[in-house]
């Protein structure tokens, strides 16, 4: 847990969740204030007044979004009863991985006022029978023996593949989400952030998706990163600290408009 300078237990704090799988190895490295590719800049956040919160991942193997659920909520439950996290102001972020899992999160719960998802797969039957372009690799390798941890094919157990697919729960969800997927992903093609960004608009769900033209699986363009934090905080600071939502948010930016400028 990641506290604001002159933190006050007596006071109630927004909550911001960012996580990938296990980071506690990690929990005495420095981290660079910067214009992150993908995830939240932790000092940005913590000088704004927010509790960052990075909790492990323990996986059962066929469960990964239920192992997700297992180990993160218990997590949040243990910082509420604290006394000092604002209930109604608790928000998540992810990337990738990481996007899968808040994605997730969302169809279990209504805890969190608002999501971000980064580049997620939201449909591993439609991932699986995908390759990633990057390498040329299929991506059948990853669900059945890596990171998505399916532990089985498609045809032996497809009902591990629907059930921890966020997109057949996600009319479910009741949390604002706002994706940002690139159209030069090489990790994880850009259509799963178009079926995520459908499914929801096609429920009437809030949801906004950001895509960098020709970016890859982050924004690597130091000007592309710096919107992308931008807009990241400005979703965050409306849901989560009432702030006026920005007009990007209201109206939309057309693609073909690449100098829209930011603010409320």
């Amino acid at each position: 847990m990641y506290k604001p300078a002159g933190f006050d237990p007596g006071k109630k704090y927004p909550l911001l969740v960012n996580f990938y799988e296990r980071n506690s190895e990690t929990l005495h490295n420095y981290r660079m204030p910067e214009p992150n590719r993908s995830t939240i800049d932790y000092h940005f956040y913590n000088s704004n007044g927010y509790i960052i919160f990075n909790p492990d991942v323990i996986y059962t193997e066929g469960y990964p979004g239920e192992s997700c659920y297992n180990s993160v909520m218990p997590g949040i439950t243990s910082l509420i009863e604290k006394g000092y996290i604002d209930e109604k102001a608790i928000g998540a972020q992810g990337h990738s991985w990481g996007g899968y899992q808040v994605a997730y999160l969302a169809t279990r719960t209504n805890l969190f006022a608002a999501i971000e998802s980064g580049a997620p797969v939201v449909n591993m039957v439609s991932a699986y029978g995908g390759i990633r372009w990057e390498t040329g690799l299929n991506r059948s390798f990853q669900y059945e023996h890596t990171q998505s941890r399916i532990g089985a094919t498609i045809w032996d157990k497809p009902l591990r593949y629907i059930e921890n697919s966020p997109l057949f729960t996600m009319d479910k969800v009741q949390t604002p989400i706002l994706i940002m997927h690139n159209d030069q992903d090489g990790h994880v093609p850009w259509y799963q952030g178009i079926e995520y960004f459908i499914a929801l608009k096609r429920l009437r769900k809030p949801v906004w998706m950001l895509n960098y033209t020709g970016e890859v699986h982050w924004p690597m363009r130091m000007a592309n990163r710096i919107d992308f934090q931008k807009r990241m905080f400005h979703f965050f600071e409306h849901y989560l600290n009432g702030k006026p939502m920005p007009q990007w948010m209201k109206e939309g930016v057309p693609a073909v408009e690449k100098d829209f400028e930011l603010g409320y």
